[in-house]
């Protein structure tokens, strides 16, 4: 094959045509995906769906920002491979790609936020080595995690779907939940919707499936089952006890 001959000669190891270097097209190619990434909505947008499938509305949420707008932002990731999509009735749900170029792009952004701005373990660490490098406040990202399921009772938070909401991994998350509570998420959560669900048996006339619901159970029976885990009795006999105490 021809040699690709430079103008001035420095030694440099010349790279044969066709074999080297990749084509125009192929360096477009990659251009063409990387101009989708120099908007920090649309990194986030595929971020969050590298670590979840979710819609629409769910992910507009999640970023605060319009479902017309998100759904701008996922039509461009979707024309270049990076995410997919599936209906499930009338629902349409989005996920990163199972791609080598969404694998990649993902490692790449959370090594650069890594970086850039360390996280947990990792952070203190440097934190210690270098006061001015930035820190992200796990502490106050805990708490709000601890507002937003305490706060939200009839929903199910899923870990993952709380690391897409406050930009943190699964494992700081739970490992950061536990230092400041005591015990893992889905233990505490248990105890303070059957805690809450004591006070309204002692405070309304709501009935048992009804207050079930309130506090996040599908089905009375599993309500029932976690209440005499945390209570010793179900739902009615505590009812019925605190009742004959105030008599």
């Amino acid at each position: 094959m021809d040699e690709m001959r430079l103008p001035h000669d420095h030694k440099e190891r010349f790279l044969e045509k066709g074999s080297g270097m990749p084509d125009v097209k192929q360096f477009q190619t990659a251009a063409d995906i990387l101009k989708l990434l120099g908007d920090a909505s649309r990194i986030r947008i595929f971020w969050i769906l590298c670590h979840c499938e979710t819609c629409v509305i769910n992910l507009s949420a999640m970023v605060d920002m319009s479902s017309p707008a998100v759904s701008h932002h996922l039509r461009q990731l979707k024309a270049v491979g990076l995410v997919s999509a599936r209906r499930d009735g009338k629902e349409m749900y989005y996920t990163a790609s199972k791609s080598e170029e969404a694998d990649l792009l993902h490692h790449t952004i959370e090594q650069m936020i890594r970086i850039s701005c360390p996280t947990t373990m990792e952070a203190d660490e440097e934190q210690n080595r270098h006061p001015d490098l930035c820190r992200p406040a796990i502490a106050d990202t805990i708490r709000e995690v601890h507002a937003l399921i305490t706060e939200n009772l009839e929903v199910r938070y899923t870990i993952s779907e709380l690391s897409a909401r406050f930009l943190v991994n699964t494992s700081t998350l739970k490992e950061g939940f536990k230092a400041a509570y005591g015990v893992p998420i889905a233990s505490y959560m248990k105890e303070y919707r059957i805690r809450y669900a004591e006070k309204l048996l002692r405070s309304t006339d709501r009935s048992v499936a009804e207050i079930a619901a309130q506090v996040g159970y599908e089905t009375q029976s599993k309500f029932t089952k976690a209440f005499k885990d945390v209570a010793g009795m179900t739902p009615r006999e505590y009812r019925k006890r605190r009742k004959e105490d105030e008599n």
